[in-house]
């Protein structure tokens, strides 16, 4: 069992150098593979440091887990939203080979001047700020030399201590190796910049199309897609200072009208589009020198399929008009876990829940926290929800505390309202309402006019009575197969009891001859015969057929 985390090397033993001195006794048990059972989790604030120890890997793990209020508790959640990866910056001349590398041209023939102090490092790769040779000021994303092999290795074992810790009722109960898996599916999205282009391209493509003409204004910087590769992304430079701080210098009568704008864009993307960038903290929104606001660095986005965004949409409406009982079937529904054995409680946690808003005014309700704390209760219920819910409930606290501080009177719940008639409208719909709605009046036409001829022929063959029925009843084969067993074992019992009857009479009413003992006895030893081979037959294990 030990064997895929045992291998000496480094990196493994680093780890659990780690981990043990910060004290984790359950991982301690589990490398030595003593019998666990429910963890002890290291207090918040430890749990933290661990991962800050084991390096950027980690960190972003944590930061996973801080959206997963199904799978931690919101003490945990709330500490492990505070990581944030600090890694001193590669060398100029290393990053530089890695850029002519990358480059599908000479180097000299694509940039004018390359600043070699990084913009901004981070554990996946650096920003510097270039010029192109015919003056356009751009931004070169370029990776970290090796930091694939680093998160080849480091993935490697947490597969491995998953695979450890799933073999314990609280690590199968959790689906670690399931949550491992998306967390490598992220950082392998991460590591390969032509999947940011991608949705940079995808996500300002779909805002331009926005039915409000304010998020038409939001700004997604280009893609020089000629010069980009899964390593090297080039981007285009915009000019200007984070959106709070340029906020407050520049533009503080702008604050409602930019909150209202940020929080339509996040709608159409969540609702709309189904796609959506999952990081929007404070530090990648800027307000640009020409008064207009900036969404920038793509490399962290989530999606919905199209049922799970259905059910999300209906999801948010439910608790904006804090319904819980439609809370609690649509939970159920979006759950990656079996139905709890409990609903009633699950019903009665999520109406203690939602009467905790109901006194307050919709500006009152914070909803990041209210979609946290239905997380946490569905993970107090062991209702699993899918990691989108939570990466959705810190998108929607990102927003409202941008939301509030650009305009203290913000009111998140009340301005997704009206929203939600867009939503409706496209929902039934479509984008287009007209082909749509020909459509619908088509089918209602083609139902009209079948339905008297099905009507007829139902009452024709009603009448005729060749009506069948075909009813699936589950395991019904079972029940007819247990009716037979008991009518075959009462007909046995009356036979026995016929022979015996019949001897009886015989002995009793005819003369004392040789023949009548003789039929006599042939009906006793018959119903005997009979009688022990039918309870040797209710006593096996197996049915009579």
């Amino acid at each position: 069992m030990l064997s895929g985390f045992a291998r000496t090397t480094e990196r493994q033993g680093e780890i659990a150098e780690i981990l043990l001195r910060n004290g984790w006794k359950f991982m301690r048990q589990l490398l030595l593979g003593k019998k666990v059972g429910e963890p002890e989790l290291p207090p918040p604030t430890v749990l933290r440091q661990i991962l800050v120890e084991l390096g950027p890997v980690y960190v972003k793990l944590g930061q996973l887990l801080s959206t997963r209020a199904d799978i931690l508790p919101l003490r945990y959640t709330q500490a492990l939203s505070a990581l944030q990866s600090k890694v001193p910056a590669v060398d100029w001349g290393e990053m530089e080979v890695m850029i002519r590398r990358e480059l599908p041209q000479p180097y000299g023939t694509v940039f004018a001047h390359v600043n070699p102090q990084p913009v901004a490092a981070g554990s996946i790769g650096q920003t510097y700020r270039a010029t192109l040779t015919d003056g356009t000021p751009v931004a070169l994303k370029v990776q970290r030399p090796g930091i694939a092999t680093v998160i080849d290795q480091d993935v490697t074992l947490l597969r491995s201590l998953a695979a450890l810790a799933e073999q314990t009722e609280w690590g199968q109960s959790l689906n670690l190796v399931t949550l491992v898996e998306e967390f490598s599916a992220v950082l392998l999205q991460e590591l390969d910049f032509t999947q940011e282009a991608q949705f940079t391209r995808t996500i300002g493509a779909n805002l331009q199309q926005s039915p409000w003409p304010e998020v038409r204004a939001l700004r997604v910087p280009k893609v020089y897609g000629e010069f980009s590769t899964s390593r090297l992304l080039v981007l285009e430079w915009l000019e200007g200072l984070p959106l709070l701080a340029g906020y407050r210098t520049t533009a503080q009568t702008e604050g409602p009208a930019i909150a209202r704008m940020l929080l339509r864009a996040f709608f159409q993307q969540i609702c709309l589009d189904g796609l959506f960038h999952a990081d929007p903290h404070p530090g990648n929104f800027f307000y640009l020198q020409d008064g207009q606001v900036a969404l920038l660095d793509f490399g962290n986005v989530a999606s919905f399929d199209p049922r799970t965004q259905g059910l999300i949409t209906e999801l948010l409406l439910a608790l904006v008009l804090l319904e819980p009982r439609r809370c609690v079937q649509l939970t159920l529904e979006l759950s990656e876990s079996p139905r709890p054995n409990d609903l009633n409680r699950l019903e009665q946690d999520f109406g203690r829940l939602l009467r905790r808003y109901y006194p307050r005014s919709l500006g009152q309700v914070n909803f990041g926290q209210l979609l946290s704390d239905i997380l946490e209760t569905a993970r107090q219920n062991r209702v699993r929800l899918p990691g989108s819910m939570g990466i959705l409930a810190r998108t929607l606290a990102y927003l409202e505390s941008i939301g509030r501080e650009l305009d203290p009177q913000f009111d998140l719940v009340g301005e997704m309202r009206p929203l939600m008639g867009r939503l409706l409208q496209q929902q039934f719909l479509g984008t287009d309402g007209v082909p749509t709605l020909w459509q619908t009046a088509l089918d209602l036409r083609s139902l009209s006019l079948d339905s008297p001829r099905q009507v007829e022929l139902l009452l024709q063959r009603v009448n005729s009575e060749n009506l069948r029925w075909q009813v699936h009843i589950p395991d019904v084969e079972l029940l007819q197969r247990a009716l037979d067993t008991a009518s075959s074992r009462l007909s046995y019992s009356v036979v026995v009891g016929a022979f015996i009857i019949g001897a009886a009479i015989i002995f009793d009413r005819g003369q004392a001859n040789i023949q009548v003992f003789l039929g006599a006895g042939i009906l006793l030893v018959g119903a005997m015969t009979l009688g022990f081979w039918l309870l040797f037959r209710i006593l096996r294990p197996n049915r009579l057929r």
